[in-house]
């Protein structure tokens, strides 16, 4: 069934709100733009309850062997590390080839220039680990634009303002309603396309892997588009390097694909889950990863 109709004075309400604290983000110095960074994050927390209870709920299915501390611990990083997305993205207009570094630095670049050899583009196997915003619009500046497949915001006036800023670094945007052709095209000119592979779908949607122990439905185009086009996959992340202040954006090497959807993408899926035990407190364990379940 379709979504309730969303109202314009709602979609005002938010979206000025949203611009006003992302302007606030860009214009403050940065130390009091990250301390309020981290506030916004908390006050999600405060204000969104449930965001919580399903990152611990989540917490304990996925990683039973923690204590009840330790997942509190990695709940409260998921927030701040919202919080640095959020000031990550508010600086977009400011970031530029001369000033990048000091956000984020490459760590496996070497398997992105040898899956550009190949010559039949390049499949980046992303998701909500570090900070995915600036992971995309850093590769934009450092090596080449990118296409990057989103899926539209329910508020018409924040997607656009988040889609200008995403496009800043020179990347295309490919959104979820037709993107087959976009994607197809993109890689038939070897170039990257980055998607984010981490969110449940539907049962007509997807297929049941293993993720964390647990059957998860997944999306299996980007499996089959890979089989498909030969492209590389590699998994890519910005994870967050506390000792270093900046982001390590790390190119992991490439999955094996086979052609077999299901077994491709329960490779693609222990990559991702690969990444986020490295990283637990920056993976967005707020999502209802786990939602569908299997008939039964």
């Amino acid at each position: 069934m379709p979504g309730r109709r969303r109202s314009p004075l709602r979609n005002w309400a938010e979206y000025l709100i949203a611009r006003a604290l992302v302007e606030m983000l860009r214009r403050l110095p940065l130390r009091a733009a990250a301390w309020l960074a981290r506030c916004s994050g908390r006050l999600l927390d405060l204000a969104l309850p449930r965001l919580r209870r399903t990152a611990l709920s989540n917490l304990a299915m996925a990683m039973p062997e923690l204590d009840p501390a330790r997942r509190k611990e990695i709940a409260d990083g998921v927030f701040e590390s919202i919080g640095r997305v959020l000031l990550a993205f508010a600086r977009f207009p400011d970031l530029h080839r001369g000033n990048i570094a000091q956000w984020i630095e490459y760590d496996g670049y070497e398997h992105f220039e040898e899956a550009k050899r190949r010559g039949r583009g390049v499949l980046f196997a992303t998701g909500h680990l570090g900070n995915w915003e600036l992971s995309a619009f850093a590769h934009g500046l450092l090596s080449e634009p990118l296409n990057v497949v989103v899926r539209p915001l329910d508020n018409p006036l924040i997607d656009r303002l988040v889609e200008q800023r995403r496009a800043l670094s020179g990347n295309r945007i490919i959104e979820k309603r037709d993107f087959a052709r976009s994607i197809l095209k993109a890689l038939a000119a070897n170039e990257a396309v980055g998607i984010l592979v981490d969110q449940n779908t539907t049962l007509d949607a997807g297929v049941f892997v293993d993720f964390f122990g647990i059957p998860a439905c997944t999306n299996a185009t980007f499996a089959r588009l890979a089989a498909h086009t030969g492209a590389a996959v590699i998994p890519g992340f910005a994870v967050w390097v506390a000792q270093e202040r900046r982001y390590r954006l790390k190119f992991y090497p490439p999955v094996e694909i086979s052609g077999d959807l299901t077994a491709d993408t329960q490779r693609i899926q222990k990559a991702v889950e690969r990444a986020i035990r490295e990283y637990p407190d920056q993976w967005l364990w707020i999502h209802r990863r786990w939602k569908t379940r299997p008939p039964g």
